[in-house]
């Protein structure tokens, strides 16, 4: 099957690299039209050329509310429509409560729950007034561990993604309008090729690590059709390292 997506408009933020392009990339091949936003215009522009379906490439820098908005604006003002947003754009650097500063506290809690709350609030005018709309946002085995390999700032940011997935699900549900959120493990991209991610890896009972295209189909089944009576669910793709 490769229409489930057909006449849809995906807005996908942090696209240009990672999971976010195989999320992209994934929408695609199903008939999806792709807006494909990330603070690097270059990486952006370079996956659209790639795509089979039409799409376009977005500056933009998720935790500013005039970008966030601009992109949302040129995307309806092309497509027409926003049918699913995906909140996959995030930061993270490793750090510990002891060395921990300021100002790496705050990029990466405005990255990361930040410019979900504002990437979401921008498109649910759009989404209200058609009745329908899927948001997608991406958590993390950190938010329900405490942040094992990621840190304080990154572990927070994204337990506060989650408790906003189930708020928002909860106060748009009458409005047509899924949320949803995946809490990805350890998936082989340039955020766990680190030292502090080795341990983790082998530790995964079903032996191998993810690959970015194992949390871009389990976004596909969320924005499609198939989900249509799911809402405020949090879906681990981990492997099995974590398990409730």
């Amino acid at each position: 099957m490769t229409d489930r997506l057909s006449g849809k408009t995906v807005l996908v933020t942090g696209a240009g690299r990672g999971i976010g392009r195989a999320i992209a990339h994934t929408m695609a091949r199903q008939g999806a039209r792709v807006a494909a936003a990330d603070v690097d215009m270059d990486s952006s522009e370079e996956l659209v050329a790639e795509l089979p379906t039409e799409s376009i490439a977005l500056g933009m820098d998720i935790t500013s509310s005039d970008q966030v908005r601009s992109g949302v604006e040129k995307t309806v003002a092309h497509f027409g429509q926003i049918d699913v947003l995906v909140n996959n754009a995030g930061f993270l650097v490793f750090t510990t409560y002891e060395d921990c500063s300021e100002a790496v506290w705050d990029q990466i809690v405005d990255v990361n729950m930040k410019g979900t709350f504002l990437c979401s609030q921008a498109v649910l005018p759009h989404m209200k007034a058609r009745g329908q709309g899927a948001l997608i946002n991406m958590t993390s085995l950190a938010a329900k561990t405490g942040g094992v390999a990621a840190g304080p700032p990154y572990a927070a940011s994204k337990a506060g993604v989650s408790a906003l997935t189930i708020g928002l699900a909860r106060a748009v549900a009458a409005h047509g309008i899924r949320v949803n959120a995946i809490a990805p493990g350890v998936i082989e991209t340039a955020m766990t090729d680190s030292a502090e991610h080795a341990p983790l890896k082998a530790q995964i009972p079903i032996g191998h690590t993810g690959q970015p295209e194992d949390v871009a189909n389990c976004a596909l089944f969320l924005a499609s059709d198939e989900a249509r009576h799911i809402t405020g669910e949090i879906i681990d793709v981990n492997g099995g390292l974590f398990m409730d």
